[in-house]
Formats: C-alpha cells, structure tokens, sequence
C-alpha cells in the first residue's frame, strides 16, 4: 500500500539544534484501533502546536507521524519567528490588493505575538528571544523600494525605522547599506519547542503514536477513517494534516512549491554579537539571513534554489556552506564566520509568501496545514488559531485569506 503523502528526505548535515538536548516525549505504537475526536498527522513543529491547541479547547487528540516526533523538517528549521513575510508588504499589496495584503500581514505579526505569549505561558523552555530585524536592501528592493516598503509597513500600523548607511554602518558595522529596522519578532530552538508543545497536549490527554505511516483516507459526513499500514484503524470526527512539505496527494497546491535552503552556525561568539542581535536579513533574491543564539552562535542561512531533489540539494552542501561563510563574513566582518554546523533542508515557497490552511476541498471534515515560505513557524501558530475555529465551529476572520478557495 502506498503512502497518503509524497515521501520526501527533508535534511542532511548536521544542524545546530542537534548539539542540544531536548525534552523526552512519550510516544506509543499503534497496536489497536484508536477512536478519537481529532487525529493530527505530523509530530513536528505544525502539528505540535496544532494538537496542543485542540486539547487547550477540549477535544481528544491523537498525533501520528511516520518517522518519530520531530525528526522532519523542523530540526532543520532556523526558527526566525518573524512577523515580516518573504514578499514586501507593497509589492503584495499589488499582487492581492492592499486591503488583503495589511490584513495577512497583521495576523502574521499576531501570530508571532500569540506564539510568545502562549510559549511563556506554559512555561516551555525552548532557548527564546524576542529580537528586532535589521531588512536590508538589495537586488528585489533597492533604497527606493526600503522607503516605498517603509511607508506601506506605517500605513498597516507597524512601528518601523528606516536608516541610511551611514547610520547601519555606525550601530552595526555593516558598510554601504540602506536598512529598515523592525520590532518584536522572536527566536527559538525549534526541537525544544516543538516537544514543550507536544508535552503540554499529552499531559491533556493526546496520545503520540510513531511511527505510523497512513496508507487509507476515507472521509464522510460525519467523520473521517484511516487505515494504517500495519492494520489498525483510527477513527475521527476530524483529521488534520500537518505533514509540513510532504503534501497529501491530490490536493489544490495553490502554487506551493519545494525549494531547497542551506544554513551554517559558528562557535558561541557572545562578544562579537553586533548591538541588539537584531536579525539580519535581505530584499534580495536569494537572500541571506541570519540570527544568533542566547549563547552567542551565530546561524546563517540562504542560497536557495528551485531544487526539489534530495540527492541534488545535498551535491551542493559543500559548495553551499563555503558561500554562507563567506557572504557572512563579507557582512559582519568582526566575527568569525568559520561554520562549525552545516545542513541542507527541503522547504517550501508560495506565489505571495503566504500559507495554505484550512478545509480540504472535496473532502468533508479533513483540514491542512501547508505553511510556505520562510515564515513556517510563524504560519504554524496561525494556523493552529484557524483550525481551532473552524473545528469548533467557532470561526476565524482572517481564514478567507488562507483558504482552499482564495484566489490568490
């Protein structure tokens, strides 16, 4: 029996967030036909924050996942939780229309304030940060287009700065660019978080089953049944897909695509971190991107390409790693740029940098999450707010944004 979703080697190399422990989880084997309110499939950083969510407003919730918890496309993740989305705000709003593009954007930048919120509530010790955003200019917006940007981001109701070179030269000792400066974006190890939100949904009762591969989806009016390779069944009133950029076969893909992404991440340097440890990334195509740690790493990411292929994306680790370090240190020359982590992941774009969630067309009571571009963890918690309403009944005013049927 085949797989419901397309199987994919999301990363190679070794990231950073594999030096650092994390949490245990308890996770059980499927022996027996499970009946539940929810099943989540995906046990990364999606489906974590989607399961616990569920449970937060009551319902039972089973989390499945075919390889183990977290060992996806999450740990490849470098968990910039910015509110900014990959396409600027003004060039979106020309694709979309204003109104829509401030509202996406707004519930971007809500999402990532919920996610602070909610993390510091449960008290998860996920390595957090709240950081600003250093946005520099490049070949997709020069300094024209930073101030065109600028002005559209005030407009929405966003707090932002737009500098000169001399003045980024002289708080952050990077030479002969224009920069828009942002506020209140957040960092994380994304392993830890992810299992701090798997952990608060089991103590409410969801059960993690791994590994489980689902070869059968059989969804009908008043639920929803699924077929196991190993021959349990699990039956549901609901079911959500959180299998990240493993996308289910058939459904609308809304212009999603697979890209490929490489990152490094340096020593601790704690005294070579620039003023702020703002994160640093560019208007440019592709663009490079970098944070730091509380301890003072320094994580470097870019070069994407269009590559799909897993055996093509990792020909080119070396090559990929060689160029990060040297973008990095052609940057921020006062820091030592020599990577002592290297890794390649499989990750997502869009038409507009926006996510994909909610109900399955043609498919009654089954719900995705397809959370593209570089904002993955950021549209994670938004989704989770989405899928919550909808299954709840409750509703959510921004879903129309992200839907199955938007036009966009």
């Amino acid at each position: 029996m085949s797989s419901l979703t397309r199987k994919r080697d999301l990363r190679t190399g070794k990231p950073i967030w594999s030096a650092h422990r994390r949490p245990p989880i308890a996770t059980h084997a499927l022996v027996r036909d499970v009946k539940t309110d929810v099943v989540v499939i995906g046990a990364g950083i999606s489906g974590a924050l989607i399961a616990e969510t569920l449970t937060d407003a009551g319902l039972d919730v089973a989390i499945v996942d075919r390889r183990g918890a977290i060992e996806g496309s999450t740990a490849a993740s470098t968990a910039m939780l910015q509110y900014e989305l990959d396409t600027p705000l003004h060039l979106m709003a020309k694709r979309i229309g204003r109104e829509k593009a401030e509202r996406i954007w707004r519930r971007s930048r809500q999402a990532v304030d919920a996610l602070r919120e909610r993390t510091e509530r449960l008290d998860i010790d996920a390595d957090a940060a709240t950081r600003g955003s250093i946005y520099l200019d490049g070949n997709i917006l020069d300094a024209e287009g930073l101030a065109r940007e600028a002005d559209a981001r005030r407009r929405a109701g966003f707090e932002v700065e737009l500098i000169g070179p001399a003045e980024v030269e002289a708080r952050y000792g990077i030479r002969r660019r224009h920069a828009i400066i942002g506020f209140g974006n957040y960092s994380a190890d994304p392993r830890r978080m992810a299992a701090g939100y798997l952990n608060a949904a089991i103590a409410r009762g969801a059960k993690l089953f791994t590994p489980v591969e689902i070869v059968g989806v059989e969804p009908h009016e008043r639920g929803v049944t699924l077929r196991s390779e190993t021959g349990p069944i699990l039956r549901a009133r609901h079911i959500v897909f959180a299998t990240g950029y493993e996308i289910l076969k058939g459904i609308p893909r809304k212009g999603n695509r697979i890209t490929s992404s490489w990152s490094i991440a340096t020593r601790p340097q704690p005294r070579a971190i620039w003023p702020t440890a703002a994160m640093i990334w560019e208007a440019a195509d592709p663009y490079l991107y970098i944070r730091t740690t509380p301890k003072g790493e320094i994580i470097c990411g870019g070069e994407d390409e269009a590559i799909a292929d897993a055996a093509k994306r990792d020909a080119k680790l070396a090559a990929k790693t060689e160029a990060l370090s040297r973008k990095l240190a052609a940057l921020l020359p006062d820091i030592d740029a020599e990577p002592a982590f290297a890794w390649a992941g499989s990750f997502g774009t869009s038409q507009v940098g926006s996510p994909t969630v909610g109900r399955i067309p043609r498919m009654p009571n089954c719900y995705a999450a397809m959370g593209y571009g570089g904002n993955g963890i950021t549209f994670a918690m938004m989704a989770a707010q989405m899928l919550r309403g909808a299954i709840m009944g409750t509703g959510d005013a921004d879903a129309a944004l992200v839907s199955f049927h938007r036009k966009f």
